[in-house]
């Protein structure tokens, strides 16, 4: 071979090499290719510069045919490296910024560039086109293939703007003026995709997201607030309502502490006291969670402190309001309480009037350490009013609440049940009443139904399983159903009667 067709073969030779090794790496190994390609392109550009070759000249007019075709194949490889470089560092660029996917539409239209780019510099150094007269020239047609592809193009456009303005990036929660409201899932250069609470997918094309209004939900950070409108009849004076809301609320699991919820009376009549209640949550998913759990607390603590809702408006009479003197506030006695409990729904109206006569009355103050973790308590205790929460930590300044027990939640099944000790600390968050319901009483019941030891086992084994502490080593064998019935029976043997409980099935 003669040394004047040497260098611009190895030259050739290795722009095939890396072409090859391009293919080969996975595009996953991003920074891997980056390397490799740069390591390609700088040993090109030694070679092109040891051969006195210049990549952006023409081939000069007395080279021979066989050089010209070589050097020119050289040229157009070491171009197409160089193009590859200028990707990597993009896209390495985007990977660095951590991420890539939002811009996508963005680095294909610098990838687009560079590509033109590299196909007009191998026009004109390698085939010598005179790229300035063929742009102008060109120009005709891309006015006619703009104007066929209009509606193209401004969608194109518009996503670009998206992107450079990033109004939203993928996985953002948006709501636009039309009533669409969704996660952004997808970005391209034609359309947005978003993903509905329905779990359908809506295209929206750039140029129409872009003339609407967008309020993204995931900014600053996923919190959501959410409003509420309560009526209550005005029976009671405002402030009292007011702090009945407060507690309802500080009673509630599906809402956030911070921001503090909010209470504001909207207007007082004499048909009614409205307030709206103005709470936040964690993200939009619990918006539902949260809006059942907070009208359910309102009903609860209205009944308990004797709060009437009020009518709506369409069907009020005037003369049958009730007021302060007449109005007849909702009991709330211990057979309210039982009937309300899933346990107790399959006893007859007897055996719950029977169970509920057994009750006695117990109050906490605010502050109060009802029970500590280990410590059983032997007897059913029913929430009449007031709010207790459920703490973990050893300092009691400390305490996490990994949960809230208001009017007509109950505690203390375990250890009248099962004689397990209680798992979190169980604190008085106001003045509390709770109605109590002891073993004893507890007995006559599973000597008549037997079988309720399959339902209670169930109950227990539920709520040991979802409350988050059922992980101590001393719970873990509570986490079967009969496991749970050899304790229950196991605790009843010592009453009377409850040894009858060893022939049920």
């Amino acid at each position: 071979m003669s040394w004047w067709i040497a260098p611009p073969l190895y030259m050739a030779l290795v722009g095939v090499a890396g072409i090859v090794v391009w293919y080969v790496i996975p595009q996953r190994l991003s920074n891997t290719r980056l390397i490799v390609q740069i390591a390609f392109f700088l040993t090109m550009s030694v070679l092109l510069l040891d051969g006195a070759v210049v990549p952006y000249e023409l081939t000069r007019s007395s080279e021979t045919t066989a050089r010209a075709i070589l050097f020119g194949v050289a040229k157009a490889l070491w171009w197409l490296h160089l193009a590859w470089a200028l990707i990597g560092f993009v896209r390495i660029f985007l990977v660095f910024e951590g991420k890539p996917r939002e811009a996508r539409l963005l680095q294909d239209l610098v990838v687009g560039v560079v590509y033109v780019g590299m196909l007009l510099s191998v026009l004109a150094f390698v085939f010598g086109v005179p790229v300035g007269t063929l742009i102008a020239t060109s120009g005709v047609f891309a006015i006619i293939l703009g104007l066929a592809l209009q509606t193209t193009l401004s969608d194109v456009f518009s996503g670009v703007a998206l992107n450079l303005g990033r109004p939203f990036v993928l996985g953002d929660w948006i709501v636009l003026s039309d009533g669409t409201e969704g996660r952004v899932v997808e970005t391209s250069w034609r359309s947005t995709q978003v993903l509905t609470w329905t779990n359908n997918v809506v295209a929206l094309p750039n140029s129409f997201l872009a003339k609407l209004g967008l309020t993204n939900m995931s900014r600053p950070d996923e919190s959501h607030g959410i409003a509420f409108s309560i009526r209550i009849a005005p029976t009671k004076m405002p402030a009292i309502v007011v702090d009945v809301m407060h507690t309802a609320l500080l009673s509630c699991n599906s809402i956030l502490k911070e921001p503090a919820p909010l209470v504001v009376i909207r207007d007082l009549n004499a048909v009614a006291i409205e307030i709206d209640l103005v709470v936040h949550v964690e993200n939009l998913g619990r918006r539902i969670a949260a809006r059942n759990e907070v009208f359910d607390l309102v009903y609860r603590h209205a009944k308990s402190t004797g709060l009437l809702l009020a009518a709506p408006p369409s069907s009020i009479a005037v003369s049958n309001l009730p007021t302060e003197e007449t109005a007849r506030p909702p009991s709330v006695t211990p057979i309210d309480l039982i009937r309300a409990i899933p346990i107790f729904s399959a006893l007859t109206d007897d055996e719950q009037e029977a169970l509920a006569a057994t009750t006695s009355v117990r109050t906490y103050r605010k502050g109060d350490i009802i029970a500590r973790p280990g410590e059983m308590l032997p007897s059913l205790m029913i929430v009449r009013a007031g709010i207790i929460a459920r703490q973990l930590g050893e300092d009691d300044d400390r305490m996490q609440d990994i949960g809230r027990l208001a009017p007509g939640d109950f505690f203390g099944e375990t250890g009248l049940l099962a004689g397990i000790g209680e798992t979190s600390t169980l604190r008085a968050l106001t003045h509390v009443v709770v109605y109590e319901i002891d073993q004893t009483s507890f007995a006559p019941l599973l000597l008549a139904r037997p079988e309720m030891a399959e339902d209670l086992a169930a109950v227990l084994a539920t709520g040991l399983s979802t409350s988050g502490e059922s992980g101590a080593p001393e719970q873990r064998h509570t986490r079967s159903r009969s496991a749970l019935i050899r304790a229950i029976r196991t605790v009843f043997r010592d009453i009377p009667l409850g040894r009858l409980l060893d022939t049920g099935t």
